[in-house]
């Protein structure tokens, strides 16, 4: 277990070690993660960014899911018109 202390304007080194481990270069966006009192610390890599691909996938399709909405749609408005140019009856 590596250990750094914080500076006093909140800074922390990196261990090279880790550094090398995740491929953190000099520009590498870093996430933290708050969970309880523990603090997780994730380097957002292409690596990163791959792994978190598909984790959301749905099993239907965002243009199918629409194009139901938009058929239910188009019956309630039909069906509102067709009630609205019927004559009534007294």
């Amino acid at each position: 277990m590596d250990s750094v202390y914080v500076t006093t304007r909140g800074r922390i080194v990196i261990p090279v070690r880790l550094r090398r481990k995740l491929c953190i270069k000099p520009g590498t966006k870093v996430c933290f993660v708050e969970r309880g009192s523990d603090i997780l610390f994730q380097p957002v890599t292409k690596e990163y960014v791959r792994s978190m691909c598909g984790m959301l996938k749905d099993t239907t399709s965002a243009t199918a899911e629409l194009l139901i909405e938009r058929n239910k749609d188009r019956e309630r408005e039909q069906a509102k018109r067709k009630m609205l140019s019927t004559p009534f009856s007294w």
